[in-house]
């Protein structure tokens, strides 16, 4: 009898490598672009955002619809069975809701992390002050945020990233500000900036993993370019946590090399 943990499938590349196979366009790509879905003992085909869970997996790099799309005419649990040579699968029928909701937690999460470390920074002034001393990585605006304060903080990033006249802009979240302030323990969370280049790095591809999902567009522009981590850099106004760098709020597994999927 085989034993299915031994088993490879398509989309694996390697156990130690970072490109990916999407085993429903067959497109290639970096981990953190994809999507992996893992398969529980009893068959249980579930979202692993952070691609941590142990036991069999595969990985996608589609948008909600054209995984709805897939799904509801069988595409997926073909796919899926063909990488497993027919096991049982059982696929829910809101895997796509799934995903984005697991997409949108591990952003979030993120961002409190970074609030945290002393990284994240909140209020339009503190957030304009800081970019215009060049003290800002990465800038972002709730869905619902008003063009004039968010063409305002553009402009303040731009003056301090000495690209005026470059239409350098804050990415727009697919959140609202109602959302980022639940998540984030604040009141009226509108927009935010990050002052660490490794922070925004880390929130940036989470942001665009969730975008690509919905079928939206990646940020124009990406995190301002920086070493890696290190002490945030200085903010006006700032209250620096100091106990060092942030905890993944996930627990890691213990690297299971050689089991049936692409980590």
């Amino acid at each position: 009898m085989r034993n299915p943990r031994n088993e490879r499938v398509s989309s694996d590349i390697d156990s130690t490598g970072t490109e990916r196979t999407c085993i429903l366009s067959g497109r290639k790509g970096a981990r953190e672009d994809f999507i992996r879905l893992a398969i529980s003992p009893d068959g249980l085909v579930l979202p692993d955002i952070h691609a941590r869970a142990p036991g069999r997996g595969a990985w996608i790099g589609v948008s909600r619809e054209t995984l709805e799309n897939a799904l509801a005419k069988g595409k997926l649990k073909g796919a899926m069975a063909r990488a497993y040579k027919g096991a049982p699968l059982s696929i829910p029928e809101d895997l796509g809701a799934r995903i984005a909701q697991g997409l949108e937690k591990a952003l979030t999460e993120r961002l409190g992390l970074e609030l945290k470390s002393g990284r994240l920074l909140m209020g339009s002034d503190r957030i304009a002050q800081n970019a215009r001393e060049g003290k800002v990585a990465w800038l972002a605006h709730a869905a619902d945020a008003r063009e004039d304060g968010s063409r305002k903080l553009d402009q303040a990033w731009r003056v301090g990233r000495d690209a005026e006249g470059s239409g350098l802009k804050g990415a727009r979240l697919p959140l609202d500000r109602t959302t980022l302030s639940v998540a984030l323990g604040r009141d009226n969370v509108v927009h935010l900036a990050l002052n660490d280049h490794g922070a925004a790095r880390r929130v940036d591809t989470l942001l665009t993993r969730l975008l690509q999902f919905q079928g939206q567009d990646p940020p124009d522009e990406g995190p301002d370019d920086g070493p890696e981590d290190g002490a945030p850099t200085p903010d006006v106004g700032a209250e620096i946590d100091g106990k060092g760098q942030a905890q993944d709020a996930v627990p890691t597994t213990t690297p299971d090399t050689g089991r049936a999927h692409a980590d």
